[in-house]
């Protein structure tokens, strides 16, 4: 081959290269577009047996844009939407709108451990089991609501777009509430939903997020709702902060049932059913143990006695230990001293669960036994049922939790938020749920704050509590499963006015 020839190949190849490459760099940028895509949908039939009945349904599941004031996409939400079939009029159909916490936490829990129309694979105590997915839920709500399951940003499969776009717009208390509330109103609009009755249903950080919406879309969207779910609520702005000595005191019931369900109690108290302890323990703590550690210092030293010897009675914890914290227990202590003479600790989001540490000295556990078991669980569970049986597909990683922090806290009034929406709208309805093992949103500390969201007493008769005897997610046990189920199906039913009923007082 003479030079000519050699030259002339030389290009024709290096031409082909860069063919190549521009193609592959196409194809490679096409796909990340996909995967990036701020608004993509793709939608599946199916059925689900409750009480008996066949339900058809169709899931879509997809993102939608979250747009900015130039009217660019700043970042993607990613939902999944079920919607019953079999029904001719929307306009008489509820609709719920789902949220989990942390703040970070993606709609994962909630979804397949809960409402929706499919349940992860675990064991009736809520332990994980393999092989790992899912089955049908027979206790959903979707034979009463549709539900949309919301991932905000940066969770799940959600995600920022525009590089220039701020995170202080995104991530923090009042931030999160105005940008979903938006996203919502578009969704309702997309989706033609807004003669339907609405619902808010939040975990956890969630029940904040829910909270403030609730306020948000009526204040600002003028979108009006039947009713908001707080599932193992926060503090919502009215909840004594985290350390405070109020704080631990309140949660002296949820140490009674957490020490009774490990039998760590006196067999007096023992043998007692935990519903009755629970209401001798709920007396003692407003009507004694808060008003004795209020007066700090100048407790009378007997009277200091005698309360350590009923708090170590109620909590399985040495009187001494009581003494020496000056007479409330720090919940990561009594995670890791109740069992402690067993070589145990017990979790925080539910303290049934059981854990072994490195070493049994310190003050508190190497991890959280429940949240580990809930990872290991869920995580291969959510990714196989939303590719494979969902058929959404994409190379992002699923965050079960994502990047959102530093988180700004200030400004949280939400639980008044919430008051104030129930004061505008007779038809608002509020349901708390809480789990009697739970120590991170203790039980006690919710009915702390739906007493005093309505210190007038003016609303009660739309407020609601329901406890379980299990955690954070009582759901997660297959009798509580059953019973909270059915408790948000009565919310929904009886907070429907009947034909024709205004909304007045």
């Amino acid at each position: 081959m003479n030079d000519n020839a050699t030259s002339l190949h030389q290009n024709i190849l290096s031409g082909i290269f860069v063919i190549l490459l521009t193609l592959l760099s196409f194809e490679f940028t096409h796909a990340q577009n996909r995967t990036l895509d701020a608004d993509s949908s793709v939608t599946t039939e199916s059925q689900v047996t409750i009480n008996g009945e066949t339900i058809p349904y169709r899931a879509t599941a997809g993102t939608q844009p979250v747009w900015n004031s130039d009217g660019e996409p700043d970042a993607a939400l990613f939902y999944v939407f079920y919607e019953r079939t079999d029904i001719d009029d929307t306009a008489r159909r509820p609709l719920v709108f789902s949220f989990n916490g942390g703040p970070g936490s993606a709609s994962v829990w909630m979804h397949i451990g809960y409402t929706g129309p499919r349940f992860l694979n675990i064991d009736d105590e809520g332990y994980p089991v393999q092989p790992y997915g899912v089955t049908e839920n027979n206790h959903s709500i979707l034979d009463v609501a549709d539900i949309v399951y919301i991932d905000p940003v940066n969770t799940g499969f959600s995600r920022i777009l525009n590089d220039d776009a701020d995170r202080n717009d995104f991530f923090g208390v009042n931030a999160d509430i105005r940008y979903l509330a938006e996203w919502i109103d578009n969704f309702v609009s997309r989706h033609g939903r807004w003669s339907s009755p609405k619902y808010l249903k939040g975990e956890s950080y969630g029940t904040t997020r829910v909270a403030g919406l609730a306020r948000q879309l009526q204040s600002s969207h003028w979108m009006f709702f039947n009713g908001v779910i707080l599932v193992s609520p926060t503090g919502m702005g009215l909840e004594p902060p985290a350390m405070t000595p109020r704080s631990e005191i309140l949660k002296l019931p949820y140490y009674a049932a957490t020490a009774w369900y490990h039998e760590e109690l006196e067999p007096d108290l023992q043998n007692l059913d935990l519903y009755d302890i629970l209401s001798e323990v709920e007396d003692f703590t407003i009507e004694t143990y808060l008003p004795a550690v209020a007066r700090g210092g100048t407790l009378d030293p007997a009277e200091r006695d005698d309360i350590a010897l009923q708090v170590a009675r109620y909590s399985g914890i040495d009187k001494q230990h009581i003494l020496d914290y000056n007479l409330t227990i720090p919940t990561s202590f009594f995670w890791k001293e109740l069992r402690r003479d067993k070589g145990e600790t017990v979790g925080r989001l539910d303290s049934r669960y059981r854990g072994i540490d490195r070493m049994n000295a310190g003050n508190s556990y190497d991890h959280d036994p429940a949240l580990t078991s809930w990872n290991h669980s869920f995580t291969p569970a959510i990714n196989h049922y939303l590719r494979e049986e969902l058929g959404y597909q994409t190379d992002l990683k699923y965050n079960i939790f994502g990047p959102v922090h530093p988180w700004d806290r200030s400004g949280n009034s939400t639980a008044e938020d919430l008051r104030r929406a129930m004061g505008e709208n007779p038809y608002l309805h509020v349901m708390v749920q809480s789990g009697y093992y739970d120590g991170a949103t203790d039980y006690f500390s919710a009915k702390y704050v739906m007493w005093n969201m309505d210190r007038s007493g003016k609303v009660q008769d739309r407020l609601r509590f329901e406890g379980y005897r299990s955690g954070h997610m009582m759901y997660l046990r297959q009798e509580d499963l059953v019973t909270s189920n059915e408790h948000i199906r009565e919310f929904i039913l009886d907070s429907l006015p009947g034909d024709g009923v205004p909304a007045d007082y």
